[in-house]
């Protein structure tokens, strides 16, 4: 079964940036500098969208941009943020089961895939790759552990509470650097945030 924040979505920044302070927000920020103008953006697991308003700073008009999340709540309160002139469709559904062109410029996964086991994650990752052209940037942010023993303490504790919550069906990171290289992608940046446990890397593909 699919994660789904559906039921966080009324406190999910806010507890974010209480644990957090502003890392989540900026590990997402700094990646949005490679969006091109005029480019076709897919976001999948955009949460509450305050993302779209970010990218509206940085590019007001001529973005088609497909925002992917399964949530209700969440694509309700994403629907409501201030897109400029950028065309975007909504989709209130898990990725896998949403039929799109394979043609986007730019994908964007914002913490989505730290949600899945290693066999979910092969299977939604080779799902999302297939729709970014060839020459494509994968911007992907998510939690990486370094050997602090407090990055692991921090993790177990919300996989915990998320499965609770949200019903999510990891226990554990899962080997997401290694399906980008699997694929053939190549890291053109990547930046670490809160003590190195956030990375945020863009993937040429």
């Amino acid at each position: 079964m699919a994660a789904n924040y559906n039921n966080s979505a009324w406190f999910y920044d806010s507890l974010a940036g209480l644990v957090y302070g502003k890392a989540l927000v900026n590990a997402q920020v700094y990646l949005l500098k490679h969006i091109p103008a005029n480019s076709s953006v897919l976001i999948v697991g955009g949460g509450t969208g305050w993302i779209l308003e970010e990218i509206t700073r940085i590019h007001p008009t001529g973005l088609t941009i497909t925002y992917v999340e399964i949530a209700p709540n969440m694509m309700a309160l994403s629907r409501g943020k201030n897109t400029g002139g950028n065309k975007v469709v909504f989709i209130n559904d898990a990725i896998e089961n949403v039929a799109l062109p394979t043609d986007f410029d730019v994908v964007v996964t914002p913490f989505l895939f730290d949600n899945f086991t290693e066999q979910t994650l092969h299977k939604v990752f080779n799902g999302i790759s297939i729709l970014l052209k060839k020459d494509g940037l994968w911007l992907n942010c998510d939690f990486q552990l370094t050997g602090k023993w407090w990055q692991w303490v921090l993790l177990k504790s919300m996989f915990v509470f998320f499965r609770v919550i949200c019903g999510i069906e990891a226990s554990r990171l899962p080997g997401i650097g290694k399906c980008f290289e699997v694929g053939g992608y190549k890291i053109t940046e990547e930046e670490t945030f809160f003590g190195k446990f956030i990375l945020s890397q863009a993937y040429k593909k």
